[in-house]
């Protein structure tokens, strides 16, 4: 009796498990349809399958030479979407280098490139 009692427990606590685990995954962002123009304050829409701690997870503007300049982020209108400050940028390649905790916690480390355009 005890020997199916734990084995029970094993098969729920699987199942429980690989449905809860999920990292924060970036499902849809609005750099697909707005691009960012030189020299303006912009806002970029980042769409999660999960939602995020943002008080843990940390968004960085990656420049030229490797430079880094941290994000202000809030909380988007929507589950799992947050919407990042960009200040003005000059044309050209740059990226958004992110460290997300799920709400489960999972971390998931991502880069998101994008090009400014003038």
């Amino acid at each position: 009796m005890i020997k199916h009692y734990f084995q029970l427990l094993f098969v729920i606590l699987s199942l429980n498990a690989s449905t809860v685990s999920a990292h924060a995954v970036v499902t849809n962002t609005s750099l697909k349809i707005d691009p960012i123009k030189a020299g303006t304050e912009s806002k970029v829409s980042l769409t999660f399958n999960s939602r995020v701690e943002l008080a843990l997870s940390h968004f960085d503007l990656v420049k030229k030479n490797d430079v880094h300049e941290r994000l202000h982020v809030n909380r988007g209108k929507i589950r799992g979407e947050v919407v990042i400050d960009i200040p003005p940028l000059e044309p050209g390649e740059h990226a958004i280098r992110l460290k997300v905790f799920a709400a489960d916690g999972h971390l998931t480390e991502d880069i998101i490139r994008f090009f400014v355009i003038e």
